[in-house]
């Protein structure tokens, strides 16, 4: 059992001073006691120095692409996009191999945690050999990234990507793809394989994703979705969907609908489904999507990087959309960073402050983020992103020290951390009971670090 004493808390409710949380061996809490005194409780109990807030769920990862941050941003001599930058990642990811993938994984998974993520869903399609043969074990690169989640200390939602094409209308794949091609049978393999080795790890959920509609056909998307739902009646599904136009404009050619629309009228979905980036919707898409219940994953670091476009977040918002943040191909890892452009994005184009927000609460920071966990936690299938009896004790402590966090309290602990802190903000991060960094430090991220840019010496 392990005990601790916050001087201030984020629970559901809201702050609460003098809070004791009891979490059990397995990394659950157990107890959450409010409004009492310190000096009521023994030594074993150990005291939060500043202010604990549930740990923030990462939705949407590409871990291996933290390893090409910084290495496309040249000009090419043509119109630089999403396509182009999708070219330098395929000739990335096809020298990595299987000790690789866990290294390039365990370096980002450790700067996750160190910006306060403690959940990850991996959205992971890069299944074979380099000449697209599968491996023996066909779920040991899967094995690499649990590997690395296990190892650092970050719960991790691995979600095996269905992907079979290299267009809409079942369009061959191309030569970089032939990494991720399965056919669902294949891609159950791998499934089944994880579901039954980590059925029984807290720190791990199996879930599903179809990459696209572009990479898969109706037929297998429907197919797809009930083989894992057969195997795994709650598992989480994520999907990308309307990145950018060049893809909305594809699948209006294909099937005379845009991708939302198309997943909602065709997909069989429902609240256990996220969509990803969802960029490109018209006003009916948008009301519709919040309306079904279905988490839009943003990634609006990435999203800027690539030119995508601008999500419609006042809209979606205000007709009761749910949302949570990934940091996508890493180019930043950073919880704030993604929890600032969601809001600032959103006053460049509206040319207006304090956007996100309720009537209830007036805090920008608070709503952010605690949409963020909401969601997150809805996204990754997990008991996450709250500080209550039954939930996963994952836990953030804020840097009291920092000068923007001076004589903050209540809302204003989010709302200084996210829009003000010009460093991390983020002290202490404990993950299913187990503190992973202190003091900003994870303890073993100098060896992971080592074996990271031993890796990344092959590509040089």
């Amino acid at each position: 059992m392990t005990t601790l004493f916050a001087p201030t808390a984020l629970l559901p409710d809201g702050w609460a001073d003098n809070v004791l949380i009891e979490c059990d061996k397995d990394g659950w809490i157990v107890g959450v006691d409010g409004f009492k005194a310190q000096a009521q409780y023994s030594k074993d109990v150990e005291l939060i120095a500043g202010p604990l807030v549930p740990g923030m769920p990462n939705v949407h990862s590409h871990a291996f692409q933290r390893a090409m941050a910084g290495l496309t941003e040249r000009a090419s001599g043509k119109k630089d996009n999403f396509w182009s930058w999708r070219d330098t990642m395929y000739r990335f990811l096809s020298g990595i191999e299987p000790e690789d993938m866990e290294a390039l994984a365990a370096q980002v998974y450790v700067e996750m945690l160190k910006a306060g993520y403690t959940t990850v869903g991996e959205f992971h399609y890069l299944h074979h050999q380099r000449d697209g043969k599968p491996y023996d074990d066909r779920a040991i690169l899967s094995r690499q990234i649990i590997k690395a989640a296990l190892e650092t200390g970050i719960a991790v939602t691995h979600m095996p990507v269905l992907y079979a094409y290299g267009g809409f209308g079942e369009q061959p794949p191309t030569e970089g793809q032939k990494r991720f091609i399965n056919t669902v049978p294949e891609l159950m393999k791998i499934i089944e394989a994880l579901h039954k080795d980590y059925k029984s790890t807290p720190q791990v959920t199996i879930g599903f994703a179809h990459h696209s509609l572009r990479a898969v056909s109706p037929e297998m998307l429907r197919e797809g979705t009930r083989a894992v739902r057969k195997l795994l009646r709650q598992a989480p599904i994520h999907i990308h969907a309307a990145e950018q136009m060049g893809e909305v404009d594809g699948c209006v050619a294909w099937s005379k609908l845009r991708p939302v629309e198309w997943l909602l009228e065709n997909g069989n979905v429902d609240e256990l489904w996220t969509f990803v980036h969802c960029t490109h919707m018209t006003d009916g898409e948008t009301a519709a999507l919040a309306a079904s219940g279905i988490v839009a994953g943003l990634c609006p670091t990435t999203e800027a990087n690539l030119g995508d476009g601008i999500f419609p977040l006042m809209k979606f918002f205000n007709a009761g959309g749910n949302f949570g943040i990934g940091s996508d191909s890493h180019i930043s890892v950073s919880m704030v960073e993604e929890l600032r452009w969601l809001e600032y994005v959103q006053r460049l184009l509206h040319r207006e402050r304090t956007l996100i927000k309720k009537p209830e609460n007036p805090s920008v920071g608070a709503v952010i983020f605690e949409q963020a966990l909401s969601g997150g936690a809805r996204s990754l299938g997990r008991k996450i992103g709250r500080i209550e009896i039954g939930h996963r004790a994952d836990f953030l402590v804020f840097n009291q020290d920092l000068p923007c966090m001076t004589g903050k309290v209540r809302d204003h602990i989010l709302d200084a951390a996210i829009f003000a802190a010009s460093e991390n903000p983020v002290k202490d991060v404990m993950v299913g009971g187990r503190w992973v960094v202190r003091d900003g430090h994870h303890k073993r991220e100098e060896n992971i670090l080592a074996r990271y840019q031993q890796v990344l010496r092959k590509f040089a």
